[in-house]
């Protein structure tokens, strides 16, 4: 790439190296604007004669076209790219989803010295017409071999952000205390009906049970068998473990246990497991407060169809100190 001051009158085409203002401060053309024949009409009639300019060298690649082939290479699923000014490109979800993140690869791409690119955090719901990710280039042009290098990685990696949609939000939630199952009713319902209607869910079946493993697992068939999103198990009570009640009420049922322990606070004593593809969650006293908790970082996955693993838990310790 190379600058250079020219004719007004030769400047169609090429691309401004600064902003060029009217007097008094007012922005007339925008550095990296690409000068058409009604810019050079403008000009002229602004009384410039000559124009500083850039113009790409063999070998080189234009921001816009550079950044618009990485967000096309870098995402899939619920997802429109917009071309921004200066050599940048938004991603915008074009409906409600969850914001799948492969972070080794983000960082990755990010060291290289083309371009650059900024996300929402992996889970996070967003909703249409929100921004998921933007795309920034090196001022004017990249080299055509950084850019190459970028898309080959991108095509042996796959995407580095998928805009997952949530469609069915139907959830299942079983009220569960040692006493009487509609005392943890009393005190969560409210709550968790607003957690939920942040995320465009709605409680869809719920049962009340005593504390109790026969209990607890026939109530988890009854709603097992409805074929939810998630069933979320809001107990009154905090396991020790798998081997309390409520996952032996999980085993029992055909549940596997993914992943008891979340490096989230609060939310520490989360349970998850999965009966075939449905997820089952427990997560004693977050009901009990509309504040973030791991419910906030789980639900949004889940009510996107995406089985999260236990070690995709287990990596929420770095952000999840949430309160």
């Amino acid at each position: 790439m190379r600058a250079l001051t020219i004719d007004v009158k030769e400047s169609a085409g090429r691309i401004l190296c600064c902003t060029i203002f009217r007097p008094g401060g007012r922005k007339l053309l925008a550095k990296g604007h690409v000068l058409s024949d009604e810019d050079v009409r403008l000009l002229e009639t602004e009384g410039m004669g000559q124009v500083w300019v850039t113009e790409l060298e063999d070998g080189e690649i234009g921001e816009d076209d550079a950044v618009m082939t990485v967000a096309g290479a870098m995402c899939c699923g619920s997802v429109e790219i917009r071309l921004a000014a200066g050599g940048r490109a938004n991603l915008i979800a074009t409906e409600s989803c969850c914001a799948l993140i492969d972070d080794e690869l983000l960082k990755q791409i990010n060291c290289t010295s083309s371009v650059v690119i900024a996300t929402v955090p992996n889970f996070r719901y967003v909703r249409a017409g929100e921004r998921l990710a933007t795309i920034k280039s090196a001022p004017f042009a990249v080299a055509q071999a950084q850019l190459e290098a970028v898309l080959s990685i991108l095509n042996e990696r796959g995407p580095i952000l998928q805009a997952r949609p949530i469609r069915d939000g139907g959830v299942a939630v079983l009220f569960s205390d040692p006493v009487h199952g509609d005392r943890a009713r009393t005190l969560f319902e409210n709550i968790l009906r607003t957690r939920l209607e942040h995320f465009d869910a709605t409680v869809r079946y719920a049962l009340s049970s005593v504390e109790d493993e026969d209990q607890v697992s026939r109530a988890l068939g009854h709603l097992l068998r409805a074929k939810p999103s998630v069933i979320l198990v809001a107990s009154t009570t905090a396991p020790a473990g798998p081997e309390d009640v409520i996952g032996r009420a999980m085993t029992k049922v055909g549940a596997h246990i993914e992943r008891f322990l979340a490096p989230v606070e609060p939310g520490n004593l989360m349970l998850m497991g999965y009966k075939n593809e449905v997820p089952i969650i427990s997560a004693p006293c977050c009901y009990r407060s509309a504040k973030a908790n791991v419910l906030d970082l789980l639900l949004p996955p889940v009510l996107a169809k995406y089985r999260i693993s236990g070690w995709e838990i287990a990596c929420l310790g770095h952000g999840g100190l949430l309160g």
